[in-house]
């Protein structure tokens, strides 16, 4: 039954086409569109987080290749789902653009999951409303264009999402934990190196100061003789 509502949805979204948008999808499917995007996202990261930002780098390359392999190795080699633009069923019924469709099975999309990935990932590190508008656009687009050419369903889109969303906050809060560690431990070792550096100042000025008590004594000690020789002339 859901499968049926599946294609029947994926028809009717997949008609709404015409050249000019064929090509504007092609470019919105392509994952170098976006180098200017992925760019801008770094930098804004590197201005928030400065230090952090190594940790951070390492954090989004894990959570990209997390959804990418989970989506192709834990569900479409899993569920072996044919892609509409392979379906039997559906031949001479699904638009593609330039007869690309891709690999064999389509559940679930790795665009969807990729994409939901980072956005979600980077909402919850930079928390700003206009960055999260974009980035869920973003999302969302690159998502449909993938159903616009002919190579998902809207249910190979909406579990990919899922995947992507679920893995982006996963890596987010473990993000938190271990900076919290780090800064832990980073100001332990701190306020350790700065008690010896007032422990031995400290010491310092002890020896200081009983050098200068026994210098006085000495002193004092060397007047009173001086003075018992003046008496007894």
């Amino acid at each position: 039954m859901l499968e049926k509502i599946d294609q029947q949805l994926f028809l009717f979204l997949n008609s709404l086409h015409s050249p000019a948008w064929d090509k504007v999808m092609v470019l919105v499917s392509a994952k170098l569109t976006w180098v200017p995007l992925y760019l801008f996202i770094l930098v804004l990261l590197a201005i928030k987080y400065r230090r952090s930002f190594l940790i951070i780098i390492p954090l989004i390359i894990l959570t990209i290749t997390a959804a990418d392999q989970l989506s192709v190795h834990a569900f479409k080699e899993v569920f072996m789902r044919l892609r509409p633009c392979h379906e039997p069923s559906l031949e001479g019924l699904v638009h593609t653009v330039n007869d690309k469709c891709g690999g064999m099975y389509g559940f679930v999309s790795s665009h969807a999951a990729n994409s939901f990935a980072a956005a979600v990932l980077s909402i919850g590190l930079l928390r700003k409303k206009w960055f999260t508008v974009l980035m869920i656009s973003w999302a969302v687009l690159v998502s449909y264009s993938r159903v616009y050419l002919g190579v998902h369903y809207p249910g190979d889109i909406i579990a990919g999402a899922v995947l992507g969303a679920l893995l982006g906050y996963l890596f987010y809060t473990l993000y938190f934990y271990f900076d919290e560690k780090l800064v832990y431990n980073s100001n332990f070792f701190r306020n350790s190196r700065n008690n010896s550096r007032n422990s031995s100042r400290n010491n310092s000025g002890n020896s200081t100061n009983s050098t200068n008590s026994n210098s006085n004594n000495n002193t004092n000690i060397t007047n009173s003789n001086k003075r018992n020789k003046d008496a007894d002339n």
